[in-house]
C-alpha cells in the first residue's frame, strides 16, 4: 500500500508559480505510477500530469503542457508537480494518486489518493 500526502497549495496571483509535493509512505514507492489531478467546485475530476515509476515517462494535458512540470525522487519518496504562468483557471483542488506500475491518465485507474491541497489563482 502506498500513503499520499499533497502539499504546497496556496494563494497566488496570475503569473504567479506553487510547487506541489506529494510524500508518499511505503517501501514499494518507486514501483508506482503517480498522478496529478484538480477538481474545480461544479466539475468532475481532471487529469494534470503523471509520471512513470521510474521518472522516464511523463505526460501532461494539454491545458498545462509548457507551464507545468512534474518530477519525482524516489530516494525520498516524494514527486514533485511545479506550475509556472499560473492562471485563475488553474484555480482548484489538486490531488495526488498512486497505481502500480502502468502510466494512465485515467483517475478511476489509480488505487492510493492523498486528501488534496488548494490552489487559488486571483486575477
Amino acid at each position: 500500500q502506498v500513503h499520499l500526502v499533497e502539499s504546497g497549495g496556496g494563494f497566488v496571483q496570475a503569473g504567479g508559480s506553487l510547487r506541489l509535493s506529494c510524500a508518499a509512505s511505503g517501501r514499494t514507492f518507486r514501483s508506482y505510477a503517480i498522478g496529478w489531478f484538480r477538481q474545480a467546485p461544479g466539475k468532475e475530476r481532471e487529469f494534470v500530469a503523471t509520471i512513470s515509476s521510474s521518472g522516464s515517462t511523463t505526460t501532461y494535458a494539454d491545458s498545462v503542457k509548457g507551464r507545468f512540470t512534474i518530477s519525482r525522487n524516489n530516494a525520498r519518496n516524494t514527486v514533485y508537480l511545479q506550475m509556472n504562468s499560473l492562471k485563475p483557471e488553474d484555480t482548484a483542488v489538486y490531488y495526488c494518486a498512486g497505481k502500480w506500475q502502468a502510466v494512465t491518465t485515467t483517475p478511476r485507474a489509480y488505487d492510493y489518493w492523498g486528501q488534496g491541497t488548494q490552489v487559488t489563482v486571483s486575477s
